[in-house]
């Protein structure tokens, strides 16, 4: 592209995993993640998966108001939704692999990376 700097590589050398693609960072003739940006990719996915998780845990918390129920699992299983996305293993993550095996699915739900 004409005004840009730009590097030719081998098919070889990109990933075949894209699920951090916006972490690539070109380093000479080969393509590496940038764990940095991985980890802020991995934060928005947890933020993204618990959004209707959190509005099904609101109608269940405001059910249980009506009905006198207790709303102490309710309000646990709310905070371990907000509190996911500070994880200290996201923060110790040394690769993409590590960041991936720290998706909590019984809290999440299904990894987005499977």
């Amino acid at each position: 592209p004409s005004g840009l700097s730009y590097e030719i590589v081998e098919d070889s050398a990109i990933p075949t995993d894209r699920s951090f693609r916006n972490a690539w960072k070109q380093n000479g003739k080969t393509i590496e993640t940038d764990i940095t940006k991985a980890r802020e990719i991995h934060k928005t996915n947890i933020r993204n998966a618990r959004i209707p998780k959190l509005a099904e845990l609101d109608i269940d918390f405001q059910k249980a108001l009506e009905t006198s129920a207790s709303t102490t699992d309710i309000v646990s299983k709310k905070q371990a939704l907000r509190d996911a996305p500070a994880d200290s293993a996201i923060d110790s993550a040394s690769d993409t692999n590590a960041l991936k095996a720290q998706w909590n699915t019984s809290i999440l739900g299904d990894s987005p990376y499977s």
